[in-house]
């Protein structure tokens, strides 16, 4: 299923209805409700909804954005902070989101969990202005590389405790309202969860099917980059817990949310691990100019046509 994320041109319009019409002269038919959203644009995008305007693939957390928080901030409050206070503030804003997630006949939430408190100045960015460098291959990457892994596991056991407990506590909402919570992969490896804790939380879950997984190629490709995962290994790895996915390219090696197709992704290797009708959604950069997102929709529906079938 072929989707597109509002967070492109979320920021241009004041009025909701006015956003969704420019998604769809696009012409896709799925809209996911991302982030960021004032709580002003809502009756606009219900009477899109309403006159059938479009179909709600899903929403990403939290929507509508907190009306404290004046900026979109996605990870204004997480669920492994300390402070008690953010950690039930993230709670109510999500029990929130779930509910116009039903409404809206939402497929999922893009769920983000939290962060290990490392400053990522010193760790994944360092690693990553190593590489723009070309420094990869240097003893010193390696060393800084392992040294980064190694604190990060001392740290996480408590953060990663706290994602699990918030899950189960929303898990019960998602079966009332019918919306599976959709935990998605991070770009930064100081964020919850690393890749081994994906992996640990969806076997948790996996009882459960109100938790699964959310594959963002953006995201994983730049720690593909980094020498923290290898893109495609990992994506097959979690083929079994998959909801859906993020679709955007990146410029090596760390300029995500490009049009697809217009940078290093392997698509045409990696899209055999998604099955037909999970939600593929274009999550790109509000600078993406509709007239290479409209050339690049044209080739994507005719190099994986039944990626892009009604459902």
């Amino acid at each position: 299923m072929l989707s597109f994320s509002s967070c492109w041109n979320n920021a241009r319009h004041s009025d909701g209805e006015q956003m969704i019409d420019e998604i769809t002269q696009l012409g896709v038919e799925y809209v996911e409700l991302s982030h960021g959203m004032t709580i002003a644009k809502l009756p606009g995008i219900r009477k899109a909804y309403q006159a059938g305007k479009f179909k709600c693939s899903g929403v990403h957390n939290y929507f509508p954005s907190p009306v404290e928080v004046m900026i979109d901030a996605p990870d204004a409050y997480e669920f492994t902070s300390h402070r008690g206070f953010e950690r039930q503030r993230a709670m109510e804003m999500t029990l929130k989101t779930l509910e116009l997630a039903g409404e809206f006949e939402a497929k999922y939430i893009v769920m983000h969990m939290g962060s290990v408190p490392m400053p990522s100045k010193k760790w994944t960015k360092k690693l990553t202005s190593m590489v723009r460098e070309g420094s990869q291959l240097d003893p010193e990457y390696t060393k800084h590389k392992l040294a980064f892994v190694k604190k990060r596991e001392k740290l996480s056991p408590l953060y990663y405790q706290r994602a699990i407990e918030a899950l189960e506590e929303l898990s019960e909402k998602a079966k009332e309202v019918g919306v599976p919570l959709a935990v998605e992969s991070r770009s930064r490896y100081e964020d919850v969860p690393s890749e081994e804790e994906m992996i640990k939380l969806q076997e948790h879950f996996k009882d459960n099917p109100w938790v699964g997984y959310w594959h963002d190629f953006g995201h994983v490709q730049l720690k593909h980059n980094l020498g923290l995962l290898n893109h495609e290994q990992w994506l097959k790895k979690m083929q079994p817990y998959l909801i859906g996915c993020h679709v955007h390219d990146v410029y090596w090696p760390h300029r995500d949310h490009r049009v697809p197709l217009t940078g290093e992704m392997d698509f045409p290797n990696l899209m055999q691990y998604v099955s037909p009708e999970k939600p593929l959604v274009w999550e790109l950069s509000p600078t993406r100019e509709t007239e290479e997102i409209e050339q690049c929709l044209k080739v994507w529906k005719t190099s994986f046509p039944d990626h892009c079938e009604r459902v």
